[in-house]
């Protein structure tokens, strides 16, 4: 017996060794260099997971309370203050980045004066006050009382002292102002406006010209508050709702960065424009002022009747204006006075900047960044979206400085300041280093206000992003679901029809300026989004969460009232972390051209609904626009299938890079420096802004519009221009899609 059980020992001892053997001599070794093997290196997606899983709504909430301590508006000691508390974070030991500095611009800022606030008051013929405006929001809360509370003020409208007879123009569109020019003498009235329709600063724009001499702007309850008004049981403190004396506060011009170093960046030696050239502010004097305060002026008018769509939720008739007040007014015969003492300055302001430095392609840049300044405390806007930033930042992080992943490309952070005067710190940015960034820079994310309200996903991207967002969408349950996605969740509230996937989710165009992505997509051409959270707009009117950049903007209006729990927060941090790391670690970056292709078609669409038969009649043909669509179509089509066949794992490298490069630099080959020469910025000929209603190409749709209004020659023969401009822009952008050899 002992015997056998040797032998069978023996036995088994032989065929182990024949198959280490085998295994040794029979199977390949990979003995490469380990640079070889990097090269491969492809998005993990255990790591996603871990990623997802990691994302912290509790420490969320903690950022935000942190952010939110003081009044952090652009270069004050709260600004300053944030800087320090973000530096401190991305540097450290254990869960910071590999490296973070402060960047310092000297920009122009305007202010309202501490000493001598801004008034508005009816003033009797002989000069008695009989009214006056709040100067500040009234308290609900400690922090409300904050001396460092900037009373409510239009940046950059100009000082001045206008009184006059008072009337009311809707939302001080062009239009607006046209419609009471018919009836009424606007020489040296003030005009009372509402938010909504018309840029901030186009209300005073549009005013000047037709002999007005001051506006006021306030915010309709109508168009906020569902028609509420009442702080004692209806508005804050008792629900989101805007009280009756929040105004809302703003950067009033219409260009973006830095108003004295247009195309410069703005450091301490740089060439600056005189002050009064800077384009795009308000000729006259501008002030917001609270909806109570608006009541008591809009309630007491003369004249007739405006307009059904004029009327709010006052309880009272809106009347134009005699101009002035009624006969049975106690204000009757009594003017609007309105002292403005706002003052420009040059100060410094700074972007703080963190990077994670990539390990494959550290030439290749994924960005992801939010702006740090407030007008007051800010909750929402911005620090939501810079308590996400830093709950990422945390987590990646900590796998750099543990040794467990680095990217494959370079990640860079930007804490972007100044934003609420216009975008300043990313302009700048993007001005000094638009050499670099063009040539390197995959995309950029931008999570400003990651959380509006908590009901679903929006999103609004360059399409070639769409995938992506897509992807990341469907990985990450939606707030308050451990079964509904992001993506499902996402689909009930916004979505469309593509002729190519069906019902899908509708992601947004970035054809304006709302946040810092603005100089990466219009002025660089850099495959841009904008993420956040947001309200069912089945159940609200509202145009924005109702204390938006008011003093009501604090931790405790978004810990009750917006996100309570802080889940949407996290299921944004989810959504856009992945979304960066997918971008930061894919072999192949996951872009599709053939979704580019299909808005591209949809804005053709567009043109041949609404404007072709005008073109034509006009002696100018859109057959060269559909041939550069086709074209691009068929670029984008072929390069798809380039891509589906490859075995980039198993192929040279470079044909990976090619690839990329030809994905990365697609919204690139929409940039025309001579586009649209009266725009400031704004170079992407595909995305820039414009006025016309009609969805598609933007310099063709505001030429045809001008030309047909006036019917001039040379009007016509600028919308040939334009639909030259965008023809030579799409075709070239085929070519770019186009193998090398072809």
């Amino acid at each position: 017996m002992l015997k056998k059980i040797l032998l069978f020992g023996f036995a088994g001892l032989a065929v182990l060794a024949v198959g280490i053997l085998i295994g040794h001599f029979g199977i390949e070794q990979d003995n490469s260099p380990k640079w070889v093997r990097d090269l491969s290196q492809n998005v993990d997606e255990s790591l996603i997971k871990k990623f997802i899983a990691e994302v912290d709504n509790m420490k969320i909430q903690e950022n935000l309370r942190k952010l939110t301590e003081v009044p952090h508006m652009a270069t004050t000691p709260g600004d300053e203050a944030t800087v320090e508390y973000m530096l401190k974070r991305w540097q450290d030991k254990d869960s910071g980045l590999d490296a973070a500095w402060r960047e310092d611009y000297r920009v122009y800022l305007s202010f309202p004066k501490k000493d001598t606030p801004n008034t508005v008051t009816v003033v009797s013929p002989s000069n008695a006050v009989l009214f006056k405006a709040q100067e500040k929001e009234k308290a609900y809360t400690p922090d409300q009382e904050d001396p460092e509370v900037v009373q409510p003020y239009a940046a950059y409208g100009p000082a001045g002292h206008a009184r006059g007879k008072l009337v009311y123009a809707n939302q001080g569109k062009v239009s607006d102002y046209e419609l009471l020019n018919r009836t009424l003498d606007l020489s040296g009235t003030i005009a009372i406006v509402r938010y909504g329709g018309a840029g901030r600063g186009a209300k005073a724009i549009n005013a000047a010209p037709f002999g007005v001499v001051g506006v006021l702007v306030y915010t309709d309850p109508y168009d906020i508050n569902d028609g509420l008004m009442s702080d004692e049981n209806e508005t804050y403190p008792h629900s989101w709702y805007l009280p009756p004396s929040g105004a809302e506060r703003g950067s009033f011009t219409s260009d973006f960065g830095d108003p004295l170093t247009p195309y410069l960046a703005a450091k301490k030696d740089t060439y600056r424009i005189p002050e009064e050239n800077i384009n795009g502010a308000p000729p006259i004097p501008i002030q917001p002022i609270g909806f109570g305060d608006a009541q008591a002026l809009i309630c007491e008018l003369g004249g007739s009747a405006a307009p059904t769509d004029w009327q709010g939720s006052f309880p009272c008739t809106y009347n134009f204006g005699g101009p002035g007040f009624r006969d049975a007014s106690t204000y009757r015969d009594s003017e609007v006075k309105l002292d403005v003492y706002n003052a420009g300055e040059l100060r410094n302001s700074t972007n703080v900047m963190g990077v994670i430095w990539g390990s494959v392609e550290p030439d290749r840049y994924v960005m992801y960044g939010n702006h740090r300044d407030s007008w007051v405390h800010g909750a929402i806007d911005p620090s939501s979206g810079t308590a996400v930033m830093l709950e990422i930042t945390r987590i990646l992080g900590e796998k750099v400085k543990s040794g467990k992943w680095r990217p494959r490309r370079t990640i860079i952070f930007g804490s972007w300041g100044a934003e609420e005067f216009g975008l300043i710190g990313s302009a700048e940015y993007a001005e000094e280093y638009i050499s670099k960034l063009s040539q390197r820079a995959v995309a950029y994310i931008n999570v400003d206000i990651s959380v509006f309200a908590n009901a679903t996903l929006r999103a609004s991207a360059s399409p070639i992003a769409q995938n992506v967002i897509f992807t990341a969408s469907k990985q990450v349950n939606a707030a308050g679901s451990s079964s509904v996605s992001v993506y499902d969740n996402w689909l009930k509230y916004f979505n469309r029809t593509s002729p190519t996937y069906g019902l899908i989710p509708n992601v947004g165009y970035l054809t304006g300026a709302g946040s810092d992505y603005a100089p990466f997509i219009h002025y660089m051409g850099i495959t841009s989004m904008d993420l956040s959270y947001t309200y069912d707009r089945s159940k609200t009117r509202a145009r924005i969460y109702p204390a938006y950049h008011t003093a009501y903007d604090t931790f405790d209006y978004a810990s009750k009232y917006i996100d309570p729990g802080f889940t949407s927060h996290q299921t944004v941090a989810r959504t856009a972390g992945n979304i960066l790391l997918r971008l930061a670690d894919s072999l192949l970056l996951p872009f599709n051209c053939t979704d580019y292709a299909e808005s591209l078609e949809g804005y053709l669409t567009g043109t041949v609904e609404n404007f072709e038969e005008l073109l034509k009649a006009n002696g100018i043909s859109t057959e060269p626009l559909k041939e550069a669509v086709k074209s691009f179509r068929n670029a984008a089509a072929n390069l798809d299938r380039v891509i589906h066949s490859s075995d980039l794992l198993n192929e040279t490298p470079l044909k990976a890079r090619r690839i990329n490069d030809q994905l990365m630099l697609l919204d690139r080959a929409f940039v025309d420096p001579q586009a649209f020469p009266n725009k400031y910025a704004y170079r992407h000929v595909i995305w820039a802004s414009r006025t016309s209603g009609v969805a598609t190409f933007p310099g063709l749709a505001d030429a045809v519009e001008k030309a047909r209004t006036t019917g001039l020659k040379e009007d016509w023969a600028e919308a040939h221009k334009h639909l030259s401009i965008v023809t030579q822009a799409i075709s070239g952008a085929a070519h770019t899609l186009t193998e090398v050899h072809q």
